[in-house]
């Protein structure tokens, strides 16, 4: 099998070490001149792989001043699913979460195929409270092929997407929202009555076309509320 050229090499090892944690939002990574020392080629290889990778949204490049590991966008949606945490705090209320379930899984080949996922996943179950009253109940999945450090993260105190913001930068995401009743299992777990109404988020996210987290949220319907300000198209 034909070795890869060069430049994908480096692209894919910087990518790895992001993917990794061992480079954070905000990190430096080394000059050109340090890259080209270390893999003993010209500056116009070390471009190539560092253009590739500010162009699926891993790094930034400023100008005399390097490269940078892209800090995920806050706000880049007409309408976004906050960090939960920061967004209750925001508020002046207190938050907590509480961890329900955490397992490592393999998805079966439906789902898998669905949502373009190869190998196991970490699935994360939990309850997000505002002001010591529950708020949401969330289902995560998380790419372990994609995110291997957050195996070894504790979620029990921080929850899996306050983590994620953090730790892991995405390029395209997408938002479901819909009113449903809530099944006997999530009305226990938020003490509200079966069937009462909530509200459904479900939100993806992926980097290039890898899946990074598929999450749903069923919100108690009086304790939430969504809010999109925009101007007409084209001002």
């Amino acid at each position: 099998m034909k070795p890869a050229p060069l430049h994908e090499r480096i692209r894919a090892e910087i990518e790895t070490a992001i993917m990794a944690g061992q480079l954070r939002p905000g990190d430096r990574i080394p000059k050109e001149t340090e890259l080209m020392a270390e893999y003993g080629c010209a500056r116009m290889t070390v471009n190539k792989a560092l253009s590739a990778l500010a162009a699926a949204g891993m790094l930034e490049r400023r100008k005399r001043a390097g490269s940078f590991v892209a800090r995920p966008r806050a706000q880049s949606m007409v309408l976004d699913v906050p960090d939960l945490a920061a967004a209750i705090a925001a508020r002046g209320q207190s938050y907590r979460w509480t961890l329900a379930s955490r397992k490592v899984t393999a998805p079966d080949r439906a789902e898998a195929e669905a949502l373009g996922l190869r190998g196991k996943v970490l699935s994360v179950a939990g309850v997000h409270f505002a002001e010591e009253l529950p708020l949401a109940w969330e289902e995560r999945m998380i790419n372990l092929a994609l995110i291997p450090a957050i195996a070894e993260a504790d979620l029990s105190q921080t929850p899996p997407g306050s983590w994620l913001i953090a730790h892991v930068p995405w390029t395209e995401a997408e938002n479901r929202i819909s009113a449903g009743a809530a099944p006997p299992a999530i009305a226990r777990a938020l003490g509200i009555a079966r069937a009462a109404p909530v509200l459904v988020l479900e939100r993806r996210t992926w980097r290039g076309a890898d899946t990074v987290t598929r999450v749903r949220q069923h919100f108690v319907a009086d304790r939430y509320e969504l809010v999109a300000r925009f101007g007409p198209a084209g001002t």
